[in-house]
């Protein structure tokens, strides 16, 4: 997979770090502190210029107010949760919904919709969080990457491959609480990506699907299997 200057790196569950060839970091989805599948040597995050954060549970926004408040990036999330976060004290919050898009810097973000629910854990309440989402990004280097979030797989994927043909898609493949790796081949099929990168498994147990799973059903797509804290440049 060509990525022309672009830093990939998982960092476990559904978080990911991204370096722009210009030299800016985006944060997918802020877990890592308390993230067990985080690598030891990537809990302490040292730079953010852009945080995108899909939905509200605490596997996806554990970390956010923290390390919003430390690094001050551009936070990108829907408007209830924006509403939330700046409560909380972060700042510098760029809010939007779906099917909209932010030009920020060396990257164009969009908003696209996930089949998925968004409550914020807040004390011993849980807060409504808006609605779940997916991001697709495209850098000014040329590539497209698809970040679905949470989500089942759902018809309106392919949308997202006609407007956008994001070139790598993230999807999740846990099971229960998410897709299967049988979705995300359909997915796959709909969103017709050169690669995918799969999440959302093996954090708990009961997130039980394989990236194998979906190499095996897979067709027309290079399935990419990460482990925690590698990179892809």
């Amino acid at each position: 997979m060509e990525l022309k200057g672009l830093k990939v790196t998982w960092l476990g569950h559904a978080t990911f770090r991204i370096v722009t060839p210009k030299g800016n970091t985006i944060l997918i989805d802020p877990w890592v502190m308390g993230n067990p599948a985080c690598p030891e040597s990537e809990k302490q995050v040292k730079k953010v210029d852009v945080m995108l954060c899909t939905h509200g549970h605490f596997d996806h926004i554990g970390d956010a107010v923290e390390i919003a408040k430390k690094h001050s990036p551009k936070v990108v999330c829907i408007p209830e949760m924006a509403g939330w976060l700046g409560k909380k004290g972060v700042k510098n919050l760029a809010e939007m919904n779906k099917g909209g898009t932010q030009h920020i810097d060396d990257i164009h973000v969009t908003m696209v919709h996930a089949v998925h629910s968004c409550g914020i854990t807040d004390g011993d309440q849980v807060v409504y969080g808006g609605e779940a989402c997916g991001y697709v990004v495209k850098f000014d280097n040329g590539v497209t990457i698809y970040h679905a979030g949470d989500t089942m797989a759902f018809s309106d994927m392919k949308i997202i491959h006609e407007l956008w043909r994001p070139q790598i898609a993230m999807l999740p493949i846990g099971d229960h609480y998410t897709m299967d790796p049988r979705q995300a081949a359909y997915a796959a099929e709909l969103l017709q990506p050169k690669a995918i990168i799969p999440m959302h498994f093996g954090t708990f147990p009961v997130l039980t699907g394989k990236p194998s799973e979906l190499a095996k059903l897979a067709e027309g797509a290079e399935v990419i299997e990460m482990k925690p804290g590698e990179t892809l440049s």
